[in-house]
């Protein structure tokens, strides 16, 4: 799901402009990194823990070259899902066991390779390019 169709579902259920529900999903995600610049942690209760960490220096390898590199610490942003949303993630499990849901496709992913993220300052959605938009 992409934060233009989150957009949109709030608008349809709260009868909201498109322009205005933006509006308040780009103002509190920017509230969510703030807080998280400023205080390190934000808890958003029934959803999970936004938490900065700092993840050590360390010594790793390239895996196209095998050249041993060195990684310099950084702050990383982890998340903990609330008990609501580990919740129904299982049942999610469980539908899907008994064949009453699709399975979500499965993504194969290079146990190598790491994944930088944006500064801390910053909020990145993924909002796919659409040719009618």
């Amino acid at each position: 799901m992409t934060k233009k169709e989150i957009v949109r579902t709030i608008s349809e259920e709260i009868g909201l402009t498109q322009l205005k529900t933006k509006e308040i999903v780009q103002k509190t995600f920017n509230a969510i990194v703030d807080a998280l610049v400023e205080e390190r942690r934000i808890e958003l209760r029934n959803f999970g823990v936004f938490e900065v960490k700092r993840r050590a220096p360390r010594k790793a390898r390239n895996p196209r070259t095998g050249e041993k590199v060195d990684v310099p610490e950084k702050f990383v942003v982890t998340f903990k899902p609330g008990k609501e949303m580990e919740q129904r993630v299982r049942d999610l499990e469980h539908e899907v066991a008994m064949g009453r849901a699709p399975a979500p496709a499965l993504e194969e992913v290079d146990a190598e390779e790491e994944f930088e993220s944006e500064p801390l300052g910053s909020v990145r959605i993924y909002e796919p390019e659409t040719g009618g938009s």
